[in-house]
Parts: C-alpha cells; sequence; structure tokens
C-alpha cells in the first residue's frame, strides 16, 4: 500500500504563490509517475500537471507557464510550486501516484485565490 500526505495549501490572493507539497510512504517504485489533480466546485476532477520517474512532465493548458512540479525520488516526494495564481484556480487539490492503472491518492487540501 501506499500512504500520501500532503502539505501546503491555504488562502491566497490573487496574483499570489503557494508550494505544496505530497510524501509518499509504504511501497513506492521508483517508475510510479507523481503528479496533482484538482477539483472545483462543480466541477469534474482533472489533472493539473505530472511528472514521469525519468522526468517527463505534462502540464495542463490553463497552468502552463505559471506551475512548477518537481520531484525528489530519494524523499519519494513531489511538489508543486504555484506562481500568479487566479481565482479560477480555486479548488481542492490531491496528490496522485499512479503504476501502471492503479492510482492512490492524497485527501486533497483546498487553495482558495481571492480576487
Amino acid at each position: 500500500q501506499v500512504q500520501l500526505v500532503e502539505s501546503g495549501g491555504g488562502l491566497v490572493q490573487s496574483g499570489g504563490s503557494l508550494r505544496r507539497s505530497c510524501a509518499a510512504s509504504g511501497s513506492i517504485f521508483g517508475s510510479d509517475a507523481m503528479g496533482w489533480y484538482r477539483q472545483a466546485p462543480g466541477k469534474e476532477r482533472e489533472l493539473v500537471t505530472d511528472i514521469t520517474s525519468d522526468g517527463r512532465i505534462n502540464y495542463a493548458d490553463s497552468v502552463k507557464g505559471r506551475f512548477t512540479i518537481s520531484r525528489d525520488n530519494a524523499k519519494n516526494t513531489v511538489y508543486l510550486q504555484m506562481n500568479n495564481l487566479k481565482p479560477e484556480d480555486t479548488a481542492v487539490y490531491y496528490c496522485n501516484i499512479r503504476r501502471s492503472i492503479v492510482s492512490w491518492w492524497g485527501k486533497g487540501t483546498l487553495v482558495t485565490v481571492s480576487s
């Protein structure tokens, strides 16, 4: 099993920055992909960004140029630096680890961006 512990998040004004981290424990493989999803009120959960073990990165178009994902394989930790936040970024953000067709999820943390 895999356990994910998230930190960071909260309330920030438009244009501000937040940094989130997610530490994984348990049966972690170095080949696992790690990433972040979000779910805004009334909307479906969507991919924000993810990173593979060899460093390939995907970003949602809406966050390109503003968000940066990174991972520390030695610490089994993934980070999300969010800059120039906008009110439309308000959502619950979830950490994710993916191995083939299996995923594990963090509990999620609300990020609120005020205008």
